[in-house]
Order: C-alpha cells, then structure tokens, then sequence
C-alpha cells in the first residue's frame, strides 16, 4: 500500500512538471518548428514514466525503512528515541516554514509536491541529528537517561549476548527477580543481533527481532537497570572473545545460553549465568512410578510410541501411545534420562 501511495504522489507531482515543460517547450524554438499538442504529449507521458518509476523506487526504500523502523527503535535507547521524535518535529516545523515560499511561489503541481520532500527530508535529518547527539542534549537540559551509555561495567553487573536475548528466558529471570541491578549490553551484541535481524533468511530475522524485543522490554522493567557499554574492546576478534574479555575486565556475570561460550568463560573464571540450565534445574523430578496426564501430540520415532509434553516442555516419550495420538492420557513414568537438548522422560500407557 504504501509503495502505491507513493508512487502515486510521485508521479501525479512529474506529470505535472512534465505537462508545464511540454506547454513551455514550444515557445523555445521559431513559431511553427515544435507542434504544441505533441510536445504537450511527449512532456505529459516522459513525466507520468518517469514519475512512476522513481515513485515506486523511492517507495520500495520508504518500505523498508518502516519495516527497519522497530528493529532500529529497539536497539535505540529511550533518550536517543525522546531525542530523535524532539528533532524529527523541529525538522518539521522547519521543513512547513521553508516549504511555503514554493507553494505559493510556483504552480501546484510543482510546489506541493516539493514543499513535501523538504518538509520529510528536514524531519528525517532533524530526527537523525538530535538522536545523535541524545545524551548531550539531555545533559544540558538538567535530565538524566533511564538507559545510560557509558565504556563499560564496573563490578558486580550483569553482561548478556545475543544468545540469551534470542532465548527469552532472561526476561522471566529479571520478572522474578533472580536477575536484578545492572544490566550491560555491549554495542557489539546489539550490532550483531541487528545483523541477524537484518539477514536474508525469515528464520534469522525473526530471531533476530525476538532478541531486540527482548532487550527492549528488559529495559523497561523497574528492578533493571539497562546500560549499553560502548567499549568495543578492538584487541579481540570475535564477540565470544570480548564478551569473556569485557567480563573478566569488569568481574561480571556473563548471561548466556551458548553452552560452548559458558564453559569457555567458566574456565578463565567468569561467573556465568545460563538461563537454559537453570531452568533444566528448577524443573520438577519426575521419579519412576509417578504418575501424569498429558496429550499424545504425534507418533514417536519406534513403532508403537506416542509423544507428549508436559507444560514445562519436557518430551514425554510412551510406549504404546501411537494409537493414542491427540488424546489426553494417563501414564505411569518408567525412567527419566538427561540429554544435550533436555530432560527426557519414558512412560507407559496406565492399564
């Protein structure tokens, strides 16, 4: 829709132009060597194409732009937001006063449609350079950033990577109060889920903005104080290297659910936080004998098995659940058994 909307502005405004410089293109040459009705013609239908293919080109931009524009929100803190819509609406009021002078100074299909880009491009600049410049402009006003953007942490803080973000479960965490106090996120963590976010695959992309939402919803919580660290640490390669770099430095917990970076910082000493393992952990035991109801979601790979899940998530694999498929069952626990991926439990179908 809005690749239509304009594109028709567009090429309404050029076809105009193109129509007062086909009228005017006669009076250029000797009477009679330019017939008027056809360089009215030419100028009318070189405008109108023109206009619809630039109109559909910048509209395709302007698309993409919107679609960038939570991911970008996400990764902006609340000052450069405050900061940015403050320069976007001076940009404005500044874009309206120089706009008028072509409005009434040329004709309307001419003027509109140009007072129009100015009046965008002003606000779209304003928006850019006061968010630029959000902590300074903040600063000078005698107010202080609920997300504040400093080198890095000091001590005691927690430190999260995209794979925690991606995950989730570090915003239940922070909820209940087990992960409370400062928070960092290094620019680099957000430059790469960005990245994600931005990647060619639909997959990626929606990881990608599930970590941004994430971080962004983190932020708002009243027991989090959210930091970004600007610290790019460039002696390391890598974001596992200065993730484990910046904790060590700071002696901070790194949060994460990458289990290779959590033994590889456990190891040179950095106190990690895995939110996948504490939930393995505080999961309830389900001892041999015990006793569930669940439902049959699909066949399990052995003939004869059925699997469900219970509301934590854990598969429960049952033996002679297969006719059982989409039906809620008692079962009776025969063994339980810990994989990379999980707690697994092995059931039979109650008699």
């Amino acid at each position: 829709m809005i690749i239509e909307l304009v594109r028709l502005v567009i090429t309404l405004g050029l076809t105009g132009a193109g129509f007062l410089i086909g009228r005017s293109v006669p009076g250029w040459f000797p009477a009679g060597a330019v017939d008027a009705d056809g360089s009215l013609i030419v100028g009318t239908v070189l405008g109108a194409g023109i206009g619809y293919v630039v109109g559909g080109l910048v509209g395709r931009g302007i698309r993409r732009g919107l679609d960038r524009a939570p991911l970008i929100a996400a990764k902006a803190s609340g000052p450069q937001l405050f900061a940015g819509a403050f320069g976007m609406v001076a940009g404005l009021l500044v874009g309206v006063v120089a706009g008028l002078p072509l409005v009434l100074l040329t004709p309307t299909v001419v003027g509109w449609p140009t007072a129009a880009l100015v009046v965008v491009v002003l606000a779209a600049f304003g928006g850019r350079v006061f968010a630029s410049r959000a902590h300074d402009l903040l600063a000078a006003a005698g107010l202080r950033s609920r997300t504040a953007t400093r080198r890095g942490p000091t001590g005691g803080a927690y430190v999260v990577d995209s794979a925690a973000a991606i995950d989730g479960r570090v915003l239940e965490l922070a909820r209940a109060g087990i992960l409370a106090g400062e928070v960092w996120l290094p620019e680099f963590v957000l430059d790469e889920l960005q990245g994600i976010a931005d990647s060619g695959s639909k997959e990626r992309r929606r990881r990608g903005r599930r970590g941004l939402e994430v971080l962004e919803a983190l932020r708002d919580l009243p027991a989090v104080e959210v930091h970004i660290s600007e610290d790019g640490l460039p002696g390391y390669e890598g974001v596992d290297a200065k993730l484990v770099a910046l904790c060590q430095r700071s002696a901070s917990t790194l949060v994460s659910t990458d289990s290779n970076l959590t033994r590889a910082a456990a190891l040179r000493g950095v106190a990690v936080l895995n939110p996948q393992a504490l939930g393995e952990v505080l999961r309830p035991q389900h001892l041999a004998g015990d006793r569930l109801t669940l439902k049959i979601e699909r066949a399990g790979t052995e003939s004869g098995q059925g699997v469900g899940y219970l509301d934590d998530g854990t598969m429960v694999v049952v033996e002679g659940g297969a006719d059982a498929v989409g039906r809620e069952v008692e079962v009776e626990v025969a063994n339980t058994l810990r994989t990379a991926l999980g707690r697994m439990v092995f059931a039979r179908l109650e008699p």
